[in-house]
């Protein structure tokens, strides 16, 4: 066979000559564009050609602060196209942890959006690899800024060259891209992401039993694209000649469901917060979101009734899937084999509710204390995986020995996998409650609470006890409607059934909004120090 190497550029040129007239339509802070991949090509070249002006070199980084829309996916190519390094940086993290990433990457040059300006003139005196900043803005003047040296992004691409060549002279198993992790502790540990991993990864999107992502499909990321490349969907998609709607800074419910309606939407991707949200703005309101094939949900796990909502009342097919940084990340999907069609439709939505199957490509094992575990959906261990587009170390950290052993990726979550093969997270390890010897899924009570009518988003986390070591505390915020009408004593009674007597929470307590991490996720470390004090006073 030949020995062409895979490579994040080739994806692009596939687009700019088989669909060069589909669509990228991209919401910045003024306005929609809507751009060909014929002109998506065209500006990445000419920025391909302004980085190697700026003296961006082989494997050097480039890093973005920005929201997902067309100039952002322009860098995603480019940089990679002339053999650096896309680095996507969480604006949303804390700017000591800004400062960490973009000086532990080395960063040579960053693409900032004009709202996050104000956020780097702030620590710019705290970066000394960075050597030039470029703004992204639709303006024709570039803001004021402190910032220097300092380019228009716009301004760069005019003096481009639009013929610039994407590189090809690169092994396959070169950096292309890299992120770092969200830090719930500790500093961010930081991904890197070859040019091999990521097309193996978009070809995984593509699979008719995972995403089915493909030429036909509208699909709208809402996963920032600095959370593990927009869970690779930008790639993909520009792979297979997909209409991208990109939907911007500051997007709201009602936003994502107009552009829904508007533009046709048929797949979409994002956090389970984004779908709760859009889901009581579908409740209160009228959209016509027939076009929807799918909502591809990850990050942590579904609510089972926000799946049964989307399903049954609003007749959407919802995938639950699981990844995560290091798993570039798609790692298991949620469907059902073809001769479950025949369960009952509580049995399919219990099904449905688990993080799903392994992508082809990967390879898994769950190992408790005594080796792997049965599968018997019962038996619980720590997920291991391993496979082309997992990552085998951590970048420039002695965390990695803690992660990777014997050539797996210890995932830090506790799962069970049934005598299908299907894959149910029970739990991050850090998170799981230990009751008199005894382990207590937080996420199994978390997702029968937000099966109430009255619960919006629900948080379980673990508080110190004299006599049970730790016992669950259920945090939960009502829907409007329902605030001061629901007693904890009628949650208590609506979970009994469904748990042993010891798993049921000690308490409930009702709290106004669910501390979250920049990406969405529940943050259960901030509730934990928010009961940690009160609880141990009690005991």
């Amino acid at each position: 066979m030949m020995n062409v190497p895979l490579t994040v550029g080739s994806l692009l040129e596939r687009a700019e000559r088989f669909f060069p007239k589909k669509q990228v339509i991209s919401r910045t802070h003024s306005r929609i564009h809507r751009l060909t991949y014929k002109e998506v090509g065209e500006r990445t070249r000419r920025l391909m050609s302004a980085l190697k002006t700026l003296g961006i070199r082989k494997g050097e980084r480039a890093g973005t602060l920005a929201w997902n829309h067309h100039r952002h996916l322009e860098v995603y190519f480019a940089a990679p196209g002339i053999g650096a390094v896309l680095h996507t940086i969480n604006m949303r993290l804390s700017p000591e942890h800004i400062i960490y990433i973009i000086n532990h990457a080395e960063d040579k040059v960053l693409f900032i959006d004009e709202d996050i300006v104000p956020l780097i003139e702030r620590i710019a005196d705290k970066l000394p690899t960075v050597k030039a900043y470029v703004i992204m803005t639709d303006q024709p003047e570039m803001p004021e800024t402190t910032l220097q040296p300092v380019y228009s992004y716009e301004q760069l691409l005019k003096a481009g060259n639009p013929d610039e060549q994407f590189i090809t002279d690169i092994g396959e198993n070169e950096p292309a891209g890299m992120c770092y992790t969200s830090a719930t502790t500790g500093n961010p540990k930081g991904v890197i992401y070859s040019h091999r991993g990521i097309v193996l990864h978009s070809y995984a999107l593509g699979l008719a039993d995972t995403a089915a992502l493909s030429e036909s499909d509208v699909a709208m990321a809402v996963v920032p694209m600095f959370h593990v490349n927009a869970w690779g969907v930008p790639f993909a998609a520009a792979w297979f000649g997909t209409t991208q709607v990109m939907p911007g800074p500051q997007f709201t419910p009602k936003l994502l469901a107009e552009f829904i309606e508007q533009e046709k939407v048929t797949i979409t991707a994002g956090v389970p917060t984004i779908w709760l949200g859009l889901m009581r703005e579908l409740e209160e309101a009228s959209y016509d979101i027939s076009s929807l094939r799918a909502v591809l949900c990850g990050g942590s796990a579904a609510p089972r009734g926000m799946i049964q909502t989307f399903e049954q009342k609003f007749n959407v097919p919802f995938l639950h899937a699981y990844g995560m940084t290091e798993t570039s990340p798609l790692a298991t999907v949620s469907r059902l084999k073809s001769y479950q069609s025949n369960l009952s439709e509580e049995e399919k939505l219990d099904q449905r509710a688990k993080q799903g199957l392994l992508v082809p490509g990967l390879e898994m094992k769950i190992v408790g204390a005594h080796g792997e575990v049965a599968w018997d959906g019962k038996e619980m261990g720590e997920l291991l995986i391993r496979g082309p587009w997992i990552a085998n170390e951590y970048y420039k950290d002695e965390r990695t020995n803690e992660a990777f052993k014997d050539g797996w990726l210890y995932t830090g979550d506790v799962a069970t996998v049934d005598e299908e093969g299907v894959i149910k997270l029970v739990d991050r390890t850090k998170d799981l409650i230990k009751s008199g010897g005894e382990w207590i899924s937080s996420v199994d009570l978390e997702n029968a609470l937000m099966a109430h009518e009255a619960v919006f988003e629900a948080s379980v986390v673990a508080v110190p006890d004299a006599e049970w070591q730790e016992r669950p505390v259920a945090c939960v915020v009502l829907k409007d409607h329902f605030k001061g009408q629901v007693e904890k004593e009628e949650l208590l009674q609506f979970l009994a059934p469904q748990f042993a007597k010891w798993w049921l929470p000690d308490d409930v307590v009702f709290i106004e909004e669910i501390p979250k991490t920049s990406v969405g996720k529940f943050l259960k470390r901030a509730l934990r120090e928010q009961l940690k004090g009160h609880y141990a006073e009690k005991n």
